[in-house]
């Protein structure tokens, strides 16, 4: 159990009681739970990308790559997408060798902070536009 404030006990969330039993957790299931707690710089791009409103391409969410989960895919361009809150400036190495096996795998990966989505929406969309690969000059 966690602990939160002096004298109260928090329960762990189900992914990691799920390893603390010796369980493995699919990667299906932690993708589902992640969809449902989108952040809102997610939520913002989502409604953008989604129903292929962004260049007539089917975009994925929280889709299960390998070991790794992805924020936003594109499978037909090989493209993902990725946003980066806070908790991203402490697993930078993590990161990193995750984008390099994700390019091992043809992928093209693109990371944006949180905060520059939710400021500068039209900008990303735009780096979105540019990196595929039937768009580029177009915009």
């Amino acid at each position: 159990m966690r602990r939160g404030a002096p004298g109260v006990t928090l329960p762990r969330p189900w992914w990691e009681r799920a390893r603390v039993r010796g369980h493995t957790v699919r990667k299906t299931d932690f993708a589902r739970h992640l969809r449902r707690r989108m952040t809102d710089a997610e939520r913002l791009l989502w409604y953008r990308l989604r129903g292929r409103r962004f260049a007539a391409i089917k975009f994925r969410r929280q889709e299960p790559i390998g070991k790794y989960v992805a924020d936003f895919v594109c499978q037909e361009a090989r493209l993902i997408v990725e946003l980066d809150g806070g908790q991203h400036a402490v697993h930078r190495r993590y990161d990193k060798h995750r984008d390099a096996w994700l390019r091992r795998q043809g992928y093209r990966v693109l990371r944006f902070p949180d905060n520059v989505v939710l400021k500068e929406l039209d900008a990303v969309l735009e780096a979105i536009w540019n990196a595929l690969p039937n768009t580029k000059g177009n915009a």
